[in-house]
């Protein structure tokens, strides 16, 4: 039984397109640019930072949050960066009597301006809260410390391979790949996006009538 359901935050729920939008700005480069070699470093299969070190090298992604902070232009995501499914769909689950988590890769503050949106969830933690990033495996600890479930009672909802799915999976968790965001569409084709996933979705408004089956025993 699927008794509780864990999301990851960007490209999950939030839209970010604005955010590295931002990023091509503060770096100066054209929008375009930047997102042409962000989509070509993750499908080189590096680790998407390295988009920064091929416009300027020797960026330090912390340093910039602060400098950018500084100069009045500070990481920020609010309602109209949610998917238009989030709400409707967290709140679908959380009627449908599911424990509902949020728990990603992301910043004090940006776990701040998340706690500021009140979505419909039991919890909303990040790796800053918790000393643990994805794909460490011990960030998937804190979220079965966190969630009133056993692992294998768990989904935890991600858009990549790599952070979400690959070390949820090795931590015991169910999990659920969604294609969207810049990872969700490169890594669609990769045989483990079938293989090691318990479910596959396009919007997470799936969720309600996937994980109902999965409980009803229809795999």
């Amino acid at each position: 039984m699927i008794r509780a359901v864990v999301f990851d935050v960007g490209e999950c729920l939030v839209n970010e397109t604005r955010e590295y939008g931002t990023w091509a700005d503060w770096l100066g480069v054209p929008r375009h640019t930047f997102a042409a070699m962000f989509g070509a470093v993750i499908a080189q299969g590096r680790d998407y930072r390295e988009t920064f070190q091929e416009f300027q090298p020797g960026f330090d992604l912390s340093e910039e949050r602060e400098r950018r902070a500084a100069a009045g232009k500070p990481e920020w995501f609010g309602e109209d960066d949610l998917y238009a499914d989030v709400r409707p769909s967290l709140t679908a689950l959380r009627e449908a009597g599911l424990w509902v988590g949020i728990a990603g890769n992301q910043t004090v503050r940006a776990g701040g301006l998340l706690r500021g949106l009140d979505l419909p969830s039991d919890l909303i933690a990040t790796s800053d809260d918790w000393g643990a990033s994805k794909p460490d495996v011990a960030f998937f600890q804190h979220v079965i410390e966190a969630t009133p479930a056993e692992p294998a009672e768990i989904l935890y909802v991600g858009d990549r391979l790599d952070n979400d799915i690959r070390p949820a999976v090795q931590a015991g968790l169910l999990t659920a790949l969604i294609r969207r965001g810049p990872w969700g569409t490169i890594q669609q084709r990769d045989p483990e996006a079938d293989a090691i996933t318990t479910m596959r979705i396009d919007s997470l408004a799936e969720l309600p009538e996937k994980i109902a089956k999965f409980n009803a025993g229809e795999r």
